[in-house]
This record gives structure tokens, C-alpha cells and sequence, in this order.
């Protein structure tokens, strides 16, 4: 069985810089939950299958993971990180990360991202 890789995208290397700089516990806390999701794929849970409190199931069976079970007693910024696990090549693409005024665009765009990926893999031109 293929392990699982891990896909960035330009805006994700861009914003995860960010964070890195203002807001470190809250990309720590992402990450902490981008590491146990994808310990869940690798033992070759489905996708659709995964739960746990810091995951949303958002449009076009992208994901977004939260910051919450960090156990940090300080209160953390809302903050999500949206992925897409992609069957097929066992590909998890790192979208991008946002707080809550960003969610919605945030949304929008990683659809955008994932329809262009499917347009690919289909052999549609983007």
C-alpha cells in the first residue's frame, strides 16, 4: 500500500509563513491536528470516515481542521486549515490556512483549487 503524500499549495507556503511569524500557536495547533488526520490515513481509515471535534466537513470534500485540542490553557485564535485528501494518488493537498473573517473566501477558493485539480485529472483543460 502507497503512503500517503503531502501536496502545498503556493497560498498555503505563503500564509503558513505568516502564522509561523503571528500567530505560532494557533499554526502549531493546526498542524498537531494535520498530523493526527494523517496518521488516520496512513493506517488506511477513508476519509469521509475520520471524525474528531477539530474537523469540518466542508463543500467539494474539502476539510478543514481547527485549532481546538491543543491543550493549551491560553485561548487560541480561531483559526482553520483547509486540505483535500485525494484518493486515487493518496495525495493530501494543503490548501491554505485562514482565521474567521477570512472563512468564507477561504472556502470559495479552496473549491476553486479542488475543481481545477479534478478538471486535471480528468483531462480537461483548466
Amino acid at each position: 500500500m502507497a503512503d500517503w503524500v503531502i501536496e502545498t499549495t503556493e497560498k498555503y507556503d505563503r500564509v503558513y509563513k505568516y502564522y509561523e511569524k503571528k500567530h505560532p500557536l494557533e499554526l502549531g495547533a493546526v498542524i498537531n491536528n494535520l498530523s493526527a488526520y494523517l496518521q488516520a490515513l496512513k493506517v488506511g481509515t477513508h476519509p469521509q470516515f475520520i471524525q474528531a471535534g477539530y474537523i469540518h466537513h466542508e463543500s467539494a470534500g474539502i476539510k478543514a481542521l481547527d485549532q481546538k485540542g491543543s491543550g493549551k490553557k491560553r485561548k487560541l485564535q480561531q483559526t482553520r486549515l483547509y486540505i483535500y485528501p485525494e484518493l486515487e494518488k493518496k495525495a493530501l493537498y494543503l490548501i491554505s490556512i485562514g482565521d474567521k473573517t477570512s472563512q468564507k473566501a477561504d472556502i470559495k477558493e479552496a473549491v476553486k483549487f479542488v475543481e481545477a485539480l479534478k478538471g486535471e485529472e480528468h483531462g480537461k483543460a483548466i
